[in-house]
């Protein structure tokens, strides 16, 4: 039995809370995770592809922004996820951003945040849970689209920040209903998808498995185009 390998970035203070039901969404998907903080080492080529998780917020020393009062940061953690990014990018390999890592995607390409994006973006209606309470539209032709469909989409929320100038070779793939980026992917390969919201929550819902599943082909693709997959055991548990 082959699974590709994807590294998962947390952070030092909670990961060890997120880092299982990701590791479970990567399983069901058909992979096998590694857990990366910053200050150990995380080495690209030991793994197939990668997921940015969720987390602090992103230092606007990055993308020439102003801090506000209210951000937490994590600069360590920042230098860590752009450097994979690009690097990721540079080896074919496919990420996937979660909330954090999504805005990390943008940052690492170029791209600007907004730190305060309900302050902006007045229309979106504030939620704060991880449960499915926020509606985002999926722009057609995208391949999240191809992915999860063009329907409405019932997604969870935990983010302050969001997505302002995309980075380059990006295009926004999902908004809300105030018109707020929710979703920017890759347009062409390798694939690199990042996610405002939180699906590994969200693991009883088939369009977010689908999101994982996606992750995972690809770095079986990639492994097996360059003769590096993995056998595993089939008794290995998730993590």
């Amino acid at each position: 039995m082959t699974r590709p390998l994807i590294g998962v970035t947390t952070s030092r203070r909670s990961g060890w809370r997120i880092f299982p039901l990701v590791a479970l969404n990567v399983w069901l998907a058909g992979g096998r995770s590694v857990r990366w903080v910053a200050g150990r080492e995380a080495q690209l080529a030991c793994v197939d592809g990668i997921i940015i998780g969720g987390g602090d917020d992103i230092s606007p020393d990055l993308y020439g922004g102003r801090l506000v009062t209210s951000a937490r940061l994590d600069p360590a953690r920042d230098a860590l996820e752009r450097r994979l990014m690009r690097e990721a990018a540079e080896a074919n390999k496919p990420v996937l951003g979660i909330c954090r890592g999504s805005q990390m995607l943008n940052v690492a390409l170029g791209g600007t945040l907004h730190q305060d994006a309900y302050g902006i973006y007045t229309a979106s209606r504030r939620k704060w849970t991880i449960l499915p309470r926020k509606i985002v539209h999926v722009v057609p032709g995208t391949r999240l689209e191809r992915l999860a469909g063009r329907a409405p989409m019932k997604v969870n929320a935990l983010h302050s920040q969001a997505v302002d100038r995309l980075g380059a070779g990006l295009r926004v793939a999902a908004r809300d209903e105030g018109g707020m980026i929710q979703a920017v992917e890759r347009v062409h390969d390798p694939f690199a998808l990042g996610v405002q919201w939180h699906p590994e929550h969200l693991f009883y819902a088939r369009r977010q498995r689908r999101l994982f599943r996606a992750l995972v082909e690809a770095a079986r693709a990639g492994a097996r185009s360059s003769g590096q997959l993995r056998a595993v055991d089939r008794a290995t548990p998730p993590g």
